[in-house]
């Protein structure tokens, strides 16, 4: 605690707490704290009683002169910087998934498991609108309990990465699992195949951006209408994709075959897969911390 410190005093003082790997932020209003605004990380200046020298010092003015905009402020960065983290975890782990199932099947022998046009109506339906509702997630409950992340943590950890990689083997396997079932190794049976391999692509990834949310909270938790942009993008783009699929125009564009019928139910079934496990994994990972913090109280 420092009481009546000169200028000097301010900046040493901030300037120390640097040196000891501190994130430094300074509040000030008068030119005597001009130079620690400008040496602190955050420099914030008062926009309506501080000097033209200190805000010209300052990153941030605060227009209103209240210290409680700050908190906002804070609040605001965490969760622009965590909807950016989240709208990457999900394309990245998107096209981790596309690229393994058509690993897989190369090396499986399924040739023409998905063509080209069907590949990129995937990337236009799936890599737009859901990315941009994830980008406009809501703050986290826990956003302002959290402590900061260090400075030199990267957007994507190694952690998070092994996750995206997983979240990207499960859609392949579930897109995989609906192609064998429906081609039985029969060259006859590839129409049907790569229709529900398509299907089956662009579902698990529309639906799999629930769980990208959050990776602490489950759905139910945050709540299905907490963030309308991702839940209309997801309708929307569900719906592209079944004109994709089921009117008469889309068999001499997308080469797919009609009257899906009952192999609608297996689409539904394996797209809800991926989803269904990580929201399931977060239960389980949520159940054990708390029994830790039991037994470690």
């Amino acid at each position: 605690m420092f009481a009546r410190v000169t200028a000097e005093h301010k900046l040493r003082i901030v300037q120390a707490l640097r040196a000891g790997g501190h994130i430094v932020a300074m509040t000030g209003d008068g030119v005597n704290d001009a130079p620690a605004v400008k040496a602190a990380n955050i420099g914030i200046a008062m926009g309506a009683t501080g000097t033209d020298v200190t805000r010209e010092a300052a990153d941030v003015v605060l227009t209103d002169d209240n210290f409680a905009t700050i908190v906002s402020a804070v609040e605001e960065g965490r969760g622009i910087f965590d909807g950016i983290r989240k709208f990457v975890h999900y394309l990245l782990s998107c096209n981790t998934g596309e690229v393994m199932f058509m690993l897989f099947a190369s090396l499986a022998g399924w040739e023409g498991a998905l063509n080209p046009i069907q590949i990129l109506w995937i990337n236009l339906v799936t890599d737009g609108l859901p990315a941009l509702g994830l980008g406009v997630e809501p703050p986290e409950p826990d956003t302002m309990s959290r402590p900061p992340r260090p400075p030199s943590e990267p957007l994507i950890t190694w952690g998070r990465g092994g996750q995206m990689l997983l979240s990207g083997l499960l859609i392949a396997a579930v897109t995989a699992a609906g192609f064998a079932i429906a081609y039985r190794g029969n060259r006859d049976h590839l129409a049907l195949a790569r229709t529900i391999a398509f299907c089956v692509l662009s579902y698990s990834q529309l639906l799999f951006s629930f769980s990208c949310r959050s990776q602490r909270y489950t759905l139910p938790e945050l709540g299905l209408l907490t963030n309308r942009p991702l839940l209309g993008a997801i309708l929307i783009s569900a719906l592209l994709q079944w004109l994709a699929v089921v009117p008469p125009f889309a068999v001499g564009i997308f080469k797919v075959q009609r009257g899906l019928g009952q192999y609608w139910f297996l689409i539904a079934g394996l797209a809800l897969t991926p989803v269904t496990i990580i929201e399931v994994t977060k239960i389980l990972v949520s159940a054990l911390r708390h029994k830790d913090r039991i037994v470690g109280s």
